[in-house]
């Protein structure tokens, strides 16, 4: 089907959806292909592949653990983190993974082969799994590709894949691939961006089931930022990363209360603080992501922060929130996160939104603009100022590699979505103190991060083989 605002935001465990949603995801879908073959009760043996990305950056960004959950048939938007310290301590104390949740087979991380070097021809983030009989004969295999966002492709299945997304794009009452086209379902209709998005999303759900099911997107993007805030200590992974968002909540709570008389009880939402506070929630959603907690893809995970901490400088310093009922807040969080779905749309139809292809300008560069045009959505902008706050966002982001010290998704990932959560405000604010028109269009923006990443070396694209992966010296 084509690409919606439910596969553009869904819910997953961190710290990456190209590294860690992904290949659970395509684990999973081979352990259920054994496991309705029959053939599962004759495996005696399992070989899992691992090759460019994914391999040279596996370990940190939890890979390997991921594909074992999968393999046992665990899917991202269902395990809880409590599962998944669970039976990765079961597999670790035994050695042994439940394959298809039935058969026992000796199998753990140590026993993958990583191929850093080898880029298969359709995407650096590509795996292979095959089981065996006790002969050796081949039972099964498969090669799947991560390529962004938790989505998958199965080799040999890519034209296959595409075809039908053509097809349900053609089934669509208002469909776009970009942006020009985008803008002229809304001159013709005279709808919103996020209401084209909206009619688009009824072919396959009624309008409750939109609603209900964004609302949940939220509620759990505001369940990763409380627990984030009672989590102390360090970051997994050796770099050391302290949490900062308990001790920032802590003295915002002090710095940021409103005086006696304004807001309500309770109201630490001093204007002049909106920066600490936007900071805060990108911070405490990518902490959190970090450690592999629960989280939305937005549309990664490695750029998880953004938009919730766009969304909530929506929802308490734009004008005339102050004394929104929740009705009204419940209507801001659906038309934002269908405006910022529909960018999103664009970014998967004529680009990437995978580190692993076109670096972080393709995560955090998209993420950013779909937040620019989810703000300028709600705060009564136009079709073309929200194009134009979503161009400005992603102009300011062309060229961001992605070189993740360690391999974790920590430095520079974590500060680097406040930052671009920052960016996205101002192009917002930009773009609504003009009437639309500007020079350069997102479509053009657009094409050229894909042309960027095309040339950009694969050394920043997600292998912590150059920049501040291999520049910054430990002490």
């Amino acid at each position: 089907m084509a690409v919606g605002v439910f596969d553009l935001f869904s819910i997953g465990i961190g710290p990456s959806s190209s590294h860690t949603v992904g290949p659970m995801r395509a684990a999973a879908v081979f352990a259920e292909e054994l496991k309705a073959s029959g053939m599962l009760a004759e495996v005696a043996s399992l070989r899992v592949d691992l090759y460019g990305s994914l391999a040279a950056t596996g370990h940190g960004h939890g890979t390997m653990t991921a594909i074992l959950l999968g393999l046992e048939g665990f899917h991202p938007e269902l395990i809880l983190p409590d599962e998944v310290e669970e039976r990765l301590a079961g597999i670790a104390d035994t050695g042994t993974l439940q394959l298809a949740g039935a058969v026992p087979l000796p199998y753990g991380v140590k026993d993958m082969v990583l191929r850093p070097l080898t880029i298969l021809p359709r995407h650096t983030n590509g795996m292979t799994f095959t089981v065996s009989d006790a002969d050796g004969n081949v039972l099964h295999t498969a090669t799947f590709f991560s390529v962004g966002g938790g989505f998958i492709v199965r080799e040999g299945e890519e034209d296959a894949a595409q075809q039908e997304l053509e097809e349900s794009k053609k089934e669509l009452p208002l469909p776009f691939r970009t942006a020009a086209e985008l803008l002229e379902h809304c001159r013709v209709t005279g709808l919103s961006i996020s209401e084209v998005m909206r009619v688009n999303e009824e072919e396959s759900r009624t309008p409750q089931e939109i609603r209900k099911g964004l609302l949940h997107i939220y509620s759990v993007m505001e369940g990763c930022v409380a627990t984030s805030l009672k989590r102390e200590g360090v970051l997994p992974g050796g770099l050391k990363v302290r949490r900062r968002a308990p001790d920032w909540y802590e003295r915002l709570k002090k710095e940021s209360s409103r005086p006696d008389g304004e807001g309500q009880d309770g109201d630490f939402h001093d204007p002049k603080y909106w920066q600490e506070w936007v900071n805060l929630i990108a911070l405490a959603v990518n902490e959190e992501n970090a450690s592999g907690g629960r989280v939305v893809t937005a549309p990664t995970n490695g750029a998880a922060g953004i938009i919730p901490a766009v969304l909530y400088y929506a929802l308490h310093f734009a004008p005339g929130m102050e004394n929104a009922g929740q009705e009204d807040r419940d209507d801001v969080v659906v038309r934002f996160l269908l405006a910022a779905g529909a960018v999103g749309v664009l970014y998967k139809e004529q680009a990437s939104i995978s580190g692993a292809e076109v670096g972080c300008q393709g995560e955090v560069g998209s993420a950013s603009s779909m937040a620019a045009a989810g703000l300028a959505e709600v705060m009564g902008g136009t079709p073309a100022q929200v194009e134009n706050a979503a161009e400005i966002a992603m102009e300011h982001n062309l060229g961001l590699t992605c070189d993740p010290i360690g391999g974790l998704v920590q430095v520079p990932c974590i500060e680097r979505n406040a930052i671009a959560a920052a960016k996205a405000i101002n192009a917002a604010k930009m773009a609504l103190w003009g009437d639309g028109s500007h020079r350069v269009s997102l479509d053009e923006v657009i094409v050229t991060m894909r042309e960027t990443g095309k040339d950009m070396s694969s050394k920043y694209k997600e292998t912590a083989m150059g920049g501040l992966a291999v520049n910054v010296v430990e002490c």
